[in-house]
């Protein structure tokens, strides 16, 4: 069986929706190193959103997600009955684990209901392709995700091409404030540690990361969903998920 994978790897497949059709209809190794890495991917948006979204209580979360990889996912063959026609992937299985959580809860429970005492989880008759606005900590999540992707890419590039100063100033402006909490480095101290000309060097070079990083990002998503005519409406979803 499949086991949860929590290393990180530097960048999405060639593309989604291939990665899926090897899962899915595969055979031998390469449906299990598909079915891996397609878990390494949505296991961890798949527990903030349960965490998050359907409240359920941190004790019983991990032992919901290897429940449903091994009932659902490798002994009910989950991934083979995704269809790209009927919405996007991530959709179809935010909705089977809902569902999938809604049954063993209820086997516990006559009432499925928060820890606070709040509404019944609302999961029946749901679309099976629209999970609707309870997918929201999924969707952060899974922004986050795309995201670090990006900026892993944007880093091997930056290194490949010899050009450390950008991801450095990158690093030191957008990524330590915005993930660490810090404050972003003076430009002061950059220009002295680049051992550039002047502030307003260190202030241009940022201007070029960010443009580094949104090329990055768009060719992440493009990989992922494996249409350039999807790209914009998904970058757009992606922002409105922060």
């Amino acid at each position: 069986m499949p086991a949860p994978v929590t290393h990180r790897h530097p960048s999405f497949p060639a593309t989604q929706w291939s990665l899926v059709l090897r899962a899915g209809h595969g055979s031998g190794c390469a449906k299990r190193l598909a079915m891996e890495e397609l878990l390494r991917q949505y296991l961890p948006a798949l527990r903030a959103h349960l965490l998050i979204s359907r409240r359920v209580p941190p004790v019983d979360v991990d032992d919901l997600l290897q429940g449903f990889v091994t009932d659902k996912v490798v002994e009910q063959d989950l991934v083979a009955r995704a269809d790209r026609d009927k919405g996007r992937f991530r959709s179809f299985v935010v909705v089977s684990l809902d569902r999938y959580v809604l049954s063993q809860l209820r086997l516990r429970r006559s009432t499925v209901r928060s820890p606070a005492g709040g509404k019944p989880l609302p999961l029946d008759g749901c679309d099976p392709v629209d999970p609707g606005p309870h997918a929201a900590a999924f969707n952060r999540a899974w922004a986050g995700e795309v995201v670090g992707a990006a900026r892993r890419r944007m880093r091997e590039e930056c290194e490949a091409a010899g050009r450390k100063d950008v991801w450095t100033v990158f690093q030191e402006r957008v990524v330590a404030p915005t993930c660490e909490g810090a404050e972003p480095t003076p430009y002061a101290e950059l220009t002295t540690r680049l051992g550039l000309a002047s502030d307003a060097q260190a202030a241009n070079l940022l201007v070029t990361a960010k443009r580094h990083f949104g090329r990055a990002l768009r060719s992440v998503v493009a990989e992922y969903v494996g249409d350039d005519r999807l790209v914009d409406g998904e970058l757009r979803e992606l922002i409105g998920g922060f």
